[in-house]
């Protein structure tokens, strides 16, 4: 029986601070049921983290997000100390957090995505890499951090050389035009199909975590073909990797395509946010799972991947 929870929190990655509030969020809804919980902000100091997991919890929840947290990084000194924890293993999360690597594996199952490739920053700032417009992005971050669209005619410095700080390389994809969607998977079932809209722009960090900055349509506005693809995908994608637990992957829907074939998996996240704004819990609550029942949903059925 689990008894006693510690929440993984913080970190110290771009994510840090929606970390804190999925955290406090998660730490809330389980002491309201009646779990002992201990909160963790985590650092990069392993033997305050070790401290901190003495006496040995029952069920690790990790609610970190983004390097450190979700690439695998914590999942395997959890798997060293043979600690059940949510969300996937070591090596899901590891090229889950890897998009051009998870891009290449899912294209081997049929899996569309856009048209793409790693490049420098040396060799963006050499020119248009492809045709505008294209997408620009970390290969490592998550929550659209860094991400930027180069449209035809810009004439500006697209990965600021100066201030970029998410690595040597980035992925570089065809712009889909349309719909942005999103699909929470939970076990091997996918939830819903959700349409965001932001309300200026594209759905960047910002608009994922301030409130009135975008709308969220659940279920969302498409053909049942289009909604049925994307939850296939979904699902597909979540197997793939070997996932466990709760995933989120996200999708462009190009409306101008007929038929399912306008759907394109973007990123598949293995730590989805657990904010008030958050996609997965809103979705769950359209099926009539309230946030708590969620976060104990989790709990209950984490993993030993040891």
């Amino acid at each position: 029986m689990t008894e006693h929870v510690a929440v993984l929190l913080g970190g110290w990655s771009a994510e840090r601070e929606v970390s804190l509030v999925s955290g406090a969020a998660v730490v809330k809804a389980l002491r309201e049921r009646g779990y002992r919980v201990t909160g963790i902000d985590v650092s990069r100091d392993l033997g305050a983290l070790l401290a901190a997991l003495t006496p040995r919890p029952d069920v690790v929840f990790n609610a970190l997000h983004g390097r450190g947290g979700e690439d695998g990084t914590i999942q395997g000194v959890l798997d060293i100390l043979g600690l059940r924890y949510t969300h996937s293993g070591m090596l899901a999360s590891a090229i889950a957090m890897d998009k051009s690597a998870t891009k290449r594996l899912l294209e081997g199952v049929g899996i569309r995505s856009p048209k793409g490739m790693v490049a420098t920053r040396e060799q963006v700032l050499a020119g248009d890499i492809m045709p505008a417009p294209y997408v620009l992005k970390p290969n490592n971050e998550g929550s659209s951090v860094g991400i930027q669209i180069v449209r035809p005619g810009d004439n500006r410095d697209p990965v600021n050389a100066e201030g970029w700080q998410h690595g040597e390389t980035v992925l570089i994809e065809q712009y889909i035009p349309g719909h942005d969607l999103t699909v929470g998977v939970m076990g091997d079932r996918a939830l819903a199909v959700t349409e965001i809209r932001p309300h200026s722009g594209f759905y960047d960090y910002s608009a994922k975590y301030t409130d009135g900055l975008a709308t969220h349509l659940i279920p969302a506005p498409a053909p049942q073909a289009v909604l049925d693809e994307a939850m296939r995908m979904a699902v597909l994608a979540h197997q793939t990797l070997g996932c466990t637990g709760v995933s989120r992957s996200d999708f462009r829907w190009d409306d101008a395509i007929k038929d399912s074939s306008g759907v394109y998996f973007l990123e598949i996240n293995t730590q989805p946010g657990m904010t008030p704004l958050s996609l997965v819990p809103e979705q769950a609550a359209h099926l009539g799972m309230s946030f708590a029942d969620l976060v104990v949903w989790m709990v209950e059925n984490a993993v030993c991947h040891a």
